[in-house]
């Protein structure tokens, strides 16, 4: 029996020898069209190609196509499990071709490999065509020998697919496999086509047709081929079942649950285990492809089939976590083929654990109160809404769980009833927003949370994408459009962009419509909504279109390596200076980085040093940064440090980079760093390329703060001091490393010369030949009775005149001296007086009268020796007329 690993490898090796492309399967979030959820569909990664926006190096491609369908449009959650065919995910084997082959070259392969290869019975197959198809059914009666009771003609969309309300269409060839008549049901077409017996198994679409608004086709120039067959189901076919679920793969899984829980695999419990099987392998596969639980969006959808998934777990009568035990199974049945899966594995398990951990506490409580308000109905009557809200809103209850619990005891749920009271909860809340003082103009953002929902963040792992545009906000307002040179905030239903958050700027880059271009020149985060400030370069922009999200990569790259290294300094400083260090604030630009941190006083260039080598240390040991999705409690407990100034939710991304021995400082173990952190990062440290600090300071009260480069600026950094010393070393005429000696020598050599000037300078002083003399002659006068000194100075500063001012004061014996120093653009004077006269003249009089005639005021001294300064030189000579007239009075 061929597994349906063998029917995925035969079906690509087909059509490999017949010279198509194996392209690897995308990611479950679609970086291509924003109106997806989920990819569903094989064609999902290839729609701009048949839709001639991109050009790839090939015009035939195949793919086993990882699909999920549990959210939107394509919901198939509520019937997993109790159907034979329904999955939440599923694998979608297709073969495609850009204008290249079309139904002449479709149609045979898809005979070929059905007959020959996988070898099914021509006589059990039969195909449906559109009703006016007549190309494909003479090529079926041609290649395949189908008479006309086995080409059923289909008049209705079901054999007409189109892309969207324009755009590429074309009609639709099916395949089905005949069970036999021993199964109730009838071909398509016939009243009893809803039955088992006839399965369609694979689906051709012939994209041959451009659909108009005016509801008018056209030709497409170059007709093109898109396929699409389950995995599951043709593998039931293959295997000789008319079940998916007992395909080799699915059993597998099954039987893993049912030994997990200890519990029959086929008995009463035999839908709990399929539940589980399909759901393991969505949660699985969501979360490798970078979704994580919340309350929003994707992360809802995730959580919901996590839930359903745990629930059933719980009436099988598992006490503990489930899931988590059962990812190596799927392990070791589909990471062969989906490496990202055993690349992940860690981070699955961990997800399912910390989340089944907590629901079963939520499930416990939420079954309880359930049965206690169904005690109180009336037999058959639904439960109220606002106790259902009442479930959700105090006790986390959702609403579909409970809707799940209450439909096996045949009981439904007042949905409209559940409705009013949430949106009585919002009007509430809203209410209570509006006054906590927020800016009138800020009320925009909360009516638009309220409608649209959060933002889905794509770009941890990408940094182009496409968005729908749900709003455009100008002035406080929204608007129903924008044009050239306008600016404008706009929202998406989800986007590349990372919204400021966390001392994370926001994204720059640019946002295109079919119809416009724009310029996104910051991002920041609203109520859960990322609002994407932009400024229109040419077009009109309008709500309501897909838009191509493209983030300035350059840019992201410099600051993903400086948010990196904020976490290696955060621990290269704890280790350096000690525990008590914690991050009180940071800056992740593009161009530099700077960090605050508790410590309380300047680290010493030993430190310094010694912090910015480990962080170098740990860039070069380039290892893979990891990121978890844990609760914040589990977080904390493995020992992951929170940062400053970000928010924490029901789940946080625990970011772990480096790897070093147990110091008993470190981490979790050997992990260097880890931490709480909802920024975007490098893949590895050396992605961060080099690491150096420019400053380091103080920030508040025992709070340092240190600035830094990565990368590039630290290069760029450490080009330039390599100039300047060079610069320096031919200046000096020395060598580069002789700089610091021929400093310091130059340094002592200056240091020698200011003391021998400054020692000139006062002899001069003395000598009166540094300045003018304030009376006749070079030696004192007599005013009012005492000898008088005046001298008016230059080239000396105001500190010089305390020493001279003592030295003519020992010269004189007895008198008065006053100085006024000329010191550039101001002036300095002091007055000093022998002991014998103190007590008839004072030197705080003379030196105030002198600062006043100097333009100054004030002074200040003893009466023996008093200073002061003025704001005009020129004025000596009335300074010193001043203190004489003081003496003669």
């Amino acid at each position: 029996m061929a597994s349906l690993n063998d029917i995925r490898s035969t079906f690509l090796e087909y059509f490999r020898r017949n010279d198509h492309r194996v392209v690897a399967s995308s990611p479950l979030v679609p970086r291509n069209d924003p109106t997806l959820m989920f990819t569903n569909a094989g064609m999902v990664q290839f729609k701009n190609l048949f839709t001639g926006v991109e050009r790839r190096d090939y015009s035939r491609a195949a793919t086993s196509q990882k699909c999920v369908r549990a959210g939107g449009k394509h919901n198939d959650l509520d019937n997993v499990g109790y159907t034979a065919r329904h999955h939440t995910f599923f694998e979608m084997l297709g073969n495609f071709s850009f204008g290249d082959y079309f139904k002449e070259n479709a149609i045979p392969y898809a005979w070929e490999l059905l007959t020959k290869d996988f070898g099914l019975p021509k006589e059990k197959l039969l195909v449906t065509v559109y009703h006016d198809d007549e190309e494909a059914a003479a090529l079926w009666k041609k290649v395949a020998g189908l008479g006309d009771d086995r080409i059923i003609r289909i008049a209705t969309s079901d054999n007409f697919w189109m892309m969207g309300a324009t755009g590429p269409c074309g009609p639709c060839s099916e395949i089905f496999y005949d069970h036999g008549p021993e199964i109730w049901g009838g071909p398509p077409g016939s009243p009893e086509e809803d039955g088992d017996r006839f399965i369609e198994i694979w689906n051709l679409v012939f994209m041959q047709f451009e659909q108009h608004d005016d509801e008018s086709r056209t030709a497409l120039p170059k007709p093109s081929i898109d396929t699409g067959m389950g995995l599951e189901r043709i593998g039931a076919v293959l295997q000789g079942k008319h079940d998916n679920y007992d395909t080799d793969l699915m059993r597998a899984l099954i039987e893993a649950s049912a030994h997990a829980t200890s519990s029959d695999p086929d008995g009463r419990d035999k839908t709990h285990h399929r539940v589980i099987a399909d759901h393991l392998r969505s949660t699985s596969f969501l979360i490798a492809d970078g979704v994580t639980p919340s309350n929003e969006g994707r992360g809802y959808v995730l959580r919901r089939i996590m839930r359903r998934a745990m629930r059933h777990a719980h009436l099988i009568g598992a006490q503990d976590p489930v899931m988590h035990r059962l990812v190596p199974a799927l392990v070791g049945e589909m990471g062969a083929a989906f490496p990202e899966l055993g690349r992940a594995q860690a981070l699955i398990e961990e997800t399912l654990l910390s989340e089944e951990t907590r629901f079963k506490a939520t499930l416990d409580r939420g079954l309880r109160l359930l049965d206690d308000e169904l005690t109180r109905l009336p037999e058959g009557d639904e439960l109220p809404g606002a106790t259902a809200f009442r479930l959700y809103d105090t006790f986390g209850f959702p609403l579909d769980l409970t809707q799940d619990a209450l439909r096996e005891k045949g009981r439904a749920v007042d949905v409209p009833g559940f409705e009013a009271a949430m949106a009585e909860q919002k009007q509430k809340a809203r209410a209570a927003w509006t006054g906590s003082g927020e800016a009138a103009d800020e009320a925009i953002w909360f009516e638009l949370a309220e409608k649209l929902g959060s933002t889905e963040f794509l770009g941890y792992d990408t940094e182009a994408a496409e968005g729908q545009i749900l709003a455009i906000v100008r002035e406080g307002a929204t608007v129903g459009s924008v044009m050239a040179g306008d600016t404008a905030q706009i929202i998406l239903n989800q986007t590349p962009f990372y919204g400021e958050s966390g001392g994370q700027v926001g994204d720059i880059g640019t946002l295109t419509t079919d119809g416009a271009t724009v310029t996104i020149t910051d991002v920041r985060r609203k109520l859960g909504l990322f609002v994407h400030y932009g400024r229109v370069e040419s077009g009109d922009l309008i709500p309501g279109v897909p838009a191509v999200l493209t983030v300035d990569h350059d840019r992201r790259a410099a600051i993903r390596a400086n948010h990196s290294a904020t976490h290696l300094l955060h621990e290269a400083l704890r280790r350096a200076l000690g525990e008590h260090v914690a991050q009180r604030g940071s800056l992740v630009a593009p161009e530099r980085l700077r960090f605050d941190f508790s410590h309380a006083k300047a680290m010493s260039p030993e430190e310094l040093a010694r912090v910015e080598r480990e962080v170098n240390d740990f860039i070069r040991q380039n290892t893979q940064v990891e990121t978890r999705i844990m609760t914040p409690a589990g977080a904390q407990d493995l020992g992951a440090r929170a940062l400053f100034g970000e928010k924490y939710g029901d789940e946080v991304r625990v970011v772990s980079m480096g790897t070093a021995p147990g110091s008993g400082m470190g981490a979790a173990g050997d992990t260097y760093s880890l931490e709480l952190c909802g920024g975007t990062h490098v893949r590895r440290t050396g992605d961060i390329g080099a690491f150096k600090i420019l400053s380091e300071g103080a920030s508040a009260g025992g709070t340092r703060r240190l600035e830094a480069v990565t990368g590039v600026g630290a290069l760029a950094h450490v080009a330039a001091q390599d100039a300047a010393l060079r610069e320096t070393a031919s200046l000096l005429r020395a060598r580069p490393e002789e700089v610091a000696e021929r400093v310091r020598a130059l340094l002592e050599e200056r240091k020698e010369q200011t003391a021998e000037i400054a020692d000139l300078r006062r002899k001069l002083a003395l000598a009166g030949s540094a300045g003018t003399g304030g009376g006749a002659g070079d030696g004192p006068e007599q005013v009012g009775g005492v000898p008088f000194l005046a001298r008016t100075l230059s080239g000396v500063s105001g500190k010089d005149l305390r020493g001279l001012i003592d030295e003519h004061k020992s010269r004189l014996g007895s008198g008065v001296v006053l100085l006024v120093a000329d010191t550039g653009d101001k002036a300095a004077v002091a007055a000093g007086v022998t002991p014998d006269l103190t007590a008839r003249v004072s030197a705080v009089d003379l030196v105030r009268a002198a600062a006043e005639a100097l333009g100054g005021k004030g002074g200040g001294g003893r009466p023996d020796m008093a200073q002061a300064g003025g704001a005009d030189a020129s004025r000596a000579p009335e300074a010193i007329a001043a203190a004489r007239a003081l003496l003669e009075a």
